[in-house]
């Protein structure tokens, strides 16, 4: 207990003294050269390296002062006098915007302080020690192909199977919609519901459906528990499917820990969003969602805070049952329960090694959807169930949870940055006063601070400048999102993101308009503010400055079109990189091969030591085993001859796969979780 009291009272007095030096007044040429060389000295850390925790504390701490002398300047030198409205009031909205974003920098640079390193593997069990799992797979309107791979690869996991059992929990065949008034709609539940049904009865699983479909997600969870009785849930999204050891690397963290309630593992994604497709940017960048999983989980683990994301997860049942069940006063429910259990207590892990394979929205359309859920799903959580004031949270933990939820605030902040240099060059409101050279001095160093910590702490999982570009193309939709739900906080409803679906042909974004009257705008803006540089010649200064701002938001507003565009993606089935010995037998040739990428229809495979001139034309019949295929192996179609630089690889099509068929399916593409984690480290790339 002295211990504890002496360093917060270090760390207080440490605290003290790094603000009072952030406070002082030293001039813009003292200024210019202290924030030089504080910006120096994270250059010479960078060179030294990131593995060390310390020097990693430190980097942090040089960006902060860097950032708080510009907070301090901003606050004291820069805003217009009170009795000049015009300039003053937008002034000081824009003032308010910038110290709100850093505060969510602050609070996002306490949650990555210190990030765990990968977990090791729990506790191992013997056969007679593992406890009871259940798998529920929750769906609503996913189709029957996408549900049986599913199913499959959770049927697939190695764990004794009078230990484990799958359920499909059905809200789209519940008895509301079986008897609904809609006759169509009627007939479409019960086809489904019959048809799911059957599939689960052939393939092993058990299906389930309820009365009604009262609070989505979390209801229908909350409908199969009490119906249920393993000792633990396994969640997985209608399109997550789950690698055979999802089971083996997660169970026996319980057994080290009486209170732990969570197991969360990252979601891994076989297809671009709709960013990466549109821009052509799949595979060649991080995932966007690295940045969370690959660094943000990781630093939440630390604080204790690692939280439920829905699905890819292994819940403990009995700490479920100690708060009534998955959350479902807000629509983000995953969030919510670990919220209500961490106040009660239970602690959580995450482990940092993609053990599923999902699936992104598609579609632009589809992915504002998702965005818009997320977004008011956690505002609803910070008005409903403030953090800051649960009791039973640690500080650190009501930090945590206090910047994921402020994070979605960011549309505000992300629309004001893009059109506040309008507000100059049309309407000549001077809302930021500076100089040049105070510009240089506080802005220009700040931004280079800012710019550098991210890449420092990000750039593994993120390419610089992508996340502005992510948040521009929410925030246009996403404003009216925040809205909504501030308006009223519990009229938001889930709503199920679309997944699997094509596009035929290049289209324009239905939500596209926005953003070419925004570019317009911005372009306009620009060649005014050029205009103005030509005949003012003393504004010529200012000008530049916020002309430069403009240029940069003109960039983004300008890729923005791009992401809008969408791109025909005919592919309904998304493939994943493998690599595993086989055999491909026609007729009486049977070749030796090695499977390169799978997906739920097809495989492609490289014949070895074989002259692939001798095989007859396409439409070839043939069978392909493996190790766990049995003698049956699966029927294929030769489709096509795929010529590359190492020679010629071969286009298989699975041919009349009957659902059990799909068990093998599942092996052959889910059975490494080695490849997951290959096909992550193939999109980081370094910066």
């Amino acid at each position: 207990m002295i211990v504890r009291a002496a360093m917060t009272s270090v760390w207080m007095l440490s605290a003290a003294v790094f603000v009072l030096a952030i406070c002082q007044s030293v001039g813009t040429s003292g200024q210019t050269i202290l924030a030089t060389t504080l910006v120096v000295a994270m250059l010479l850390l960078w060179q030294m390296g990131k593995r060390s925790p310390t020097r990693r504390i430190l980097f942090m701490a040089l960006a902060v002062g860097v950032i708080g002398r510009y907070a301090f300047w901003r606050t004291t030198e820069t805003l217009p006098p009170a009795d000049e409205l015009m300039n003053f009031i937008p002034a000081v909205l824009l003032y308010g915007v910038e110290m709100f974003a850093i505060i969510v920098l602050l609070t996002s640079l306490f949650v990555v302080l210190k990030p765990l390193g990968s977990r090791r593997l729990g506790k191992g069990l013997e056969s007679r020690e593992k406890p009871s799992v259940d798998v529920f797979i929750p769906t609503y309107d996913e189709s029957t192909e996408l549900l049986t791979v599913t199913i499959a690869a959770a049927l697939a996991m190695d764990y004794p199977r009078d230990r484990l059992t799958v359920y499909l929990l059905d809200d789209g065949g519940t008895d509301a919609k079986v008897n609904a008034a809609d006759q169509l709609n009627a007939r479409l539940a019960r086809q489904r519901r019959d048809t799911l049904q059957a599939l689960c009865v052939e393939m092993g699983a058990v299906y389930m459906t309820r009365a009604e479909n009262n609070s989505a997600k979390a209801g229908n969870l909350n409908a199969a528990l009490p119906r249920t009785g393993g000792e633990l849930v396994a969640v997985f999204d209608a399109d997550h499917a789950p690698a055979r050891n999802f089971l083996n690397e997660t169970v026996g963290h319980f057994a080290e820990d009486e209170k732990l309630f969570l197991v969360q593992t990252p979601h891994f994604f076989l297809n671009p969003d709709p960013i990466e497709k549109n821009l052509t940017l799949f595979k060649r960048m991080p995932s966007e969602n690295e940045m969370f999983y690959g660094v943000v989980q990781r630093g939440l683990d630390a604080w204790g805070a690692a939280y439920f994301c829905g699905s890819a997860a292994l819940l403990r049942r009995r700490a479920l049952e100690s708060v009534n069940g998955f959350s479902g006063v807000t629509i983000t429910e995953d969030c919510e329960t670990a919220l209500s259990l961490h106040a009660r207590g239970w602690t959580s892990r995450y482990v940092d090694k993609p053990l599923i394979a999902g699936l992104q929205p598609e579609t632009f359309e589809g992915f504002i959807g998702q965005r818009s859920r997320w977004c008011q799903g956690m505002l609803q959580i910070m008005i409903l169930r403030n953090p800051l004031f649960a009791r039973g949270l640690s500080w650190a933990q009501r930090l945590c949870y206090l910047s994921s939820g402020i994070f979605w605030l960011f549309p505000v902040a992300r629309l004001t940055f893009m059109l506040a240099p309008l507000l100059y060059i049309f309407f000549n409101l001077e809302i930021y006063q500076a100089s040049l050279q105070e510009f240089f001095a506080y802005t220009a160093l700040y931004m280079l601070a800012n710019a550098m910590l991210q890449n420092y702490l990000y750039g593994d999982v993120r390419w610089p400048w992508i996340s502005e570009l992510y948040e521009y193309v929410q925030s246009v939709y996403l404003l009216g999102a925040i809205a909504a739900v501030i308006r009223a906080p519990k009229s938001p409803t889930f709503k199920v993101t679309a997944k699997g679906v094509t596009t035929e042909s290049d289209r324009l974004s239905s939500l596209a308009k926005p953003y070419f009257v925004i570019f317009a705008a911005i372009l306009a803006g620009a060649i005014w503010c050029g205009w103005r540089w030509y005949v003012e010649p003393s504004s010529r200064d200012l000008l530049a400055v916020v002309g430069s701002w403009n240029l940069l938001n003109l960039v983004i507003a300008g890729l923005a079109l791009g992401v809008v565009s969408e791109r025909a993606e005919r592919r309904r089935n998304q493939r994943l990189t493998v690599s595993r010995s086989g055999e491909l037998s026609f007729g009486e040739q049977a070749i030796a091969v090695i499977i390169e990428d799978v997906s739920s229809s097809g495989v492609r495979v490289r014949p070895i030591g074989f002259d692939i001139k001798t095989l007859a034309d396409e439409s070839v019949r043939g069978t392909l085993t493996f190790e766990g295929s049995a003698e049956a192996g699966l029927a294929v179609v030769l489709r096509r001859r795929i010529p590359d630089a190492r020679g010629i690889s071969l286009g298989l099509e699975f041919s009349a796969l009957v659902p059990t068929q799909m068990r093998l399916v599942a092996d052959l593409m889910y059975a490494d979780a080695a490849a997951l984690s290959s096909a992550r480290e193939h999109r980081r790339p370094p910066v």
